[in-house]
């Protein structure tokens, strides 16, 4: 049976106890580095989640009759690794925990509402900025090639300069940071980070 488990934005301490039961119940577990690091006492066999994601889907076929687990940061089917693995295998083969989100932890944080906000990743992929600022209010998940300077910068070339960004920056975390600034105003790099767009005064 392959379980996908959502680990929330950082650290054990935000995992569901589900989440944590699979974990404890596995006989093979994979996942980023430095969520392998936080399971020094899994006793099973474990396997680096990289960019081979053919040779992942294969490593895990063959382990099927047994209790494998995948960590994914967040939730898994939020731009996660979950999505994937769901549509390689099948619902029916996969069991998915779902986590907390960074977007979920960085609203109840600041206490943005959910409820009108548009999701959207620049985690792998071309972003539409001109799609994107149609949006009242949106929700991105950021990697290291597209982050909240190169996003802002997109704001001010479509005249968007004013609107606020609110960047969470390595959420949950001991150096936790979320800043709040105008697109015109952001220059500095940001650590891993998720941020929200709002386009109010």
């Amino acid at each position: 049976m392959l379980t996908v488990v959502g680990m929330g934005p950082a650290g054990l301490h935000l995992m569901t106890p589900v989440a944590s039961r699979a974990v404890a119940e596995a006989e093979f577990l994979v996942g980023g580095k430095r969520h392998l690091a936080q399971f020094p006492d899994f006793c099973g066999e474990t396997r680096e989640l990289d960019a081979d994601i053919p040779g992942l889907l294969d490593w895990i076929e063959r382990r099927l009759s047994h209790r494998v687990v995948v960590l994914a940061s967040g939730d898994p089917l939020f731009y996660g690794i979950g999505t994937r693995l769901v549509a390689h295998f099948g619902i029916e083969r996969v069991q998915v925990i779902p986590g907390i989100s960074a977007v979920q932890y960085l609203c109840a944080k600041t206490g943005i509402d959910m409820n009108d906000i548009w999701l959207t990743s620049s985690h792998g992929r071309t972003v539409d900025f001109d799609a994107l600022i149609r949006q009242h209010k949106v929700a991105m998940v950021t990697d290291k090639w597209c982050g909240p300077r190169e996003i802002a910068a997109e704001l001010n070339a479509r005249g968007a300069g004013q609107r606020w960004l609110v960047i969470g920056e390595n959420l949950a975390m001991e150096n936790e940071r979320i800043h709040r600034l105008r697109a015109c105003d952001v220059r500095a790099e940001y650590d891993m980070n998720v941020l929200v767009i709002l386009n109010e005064r």
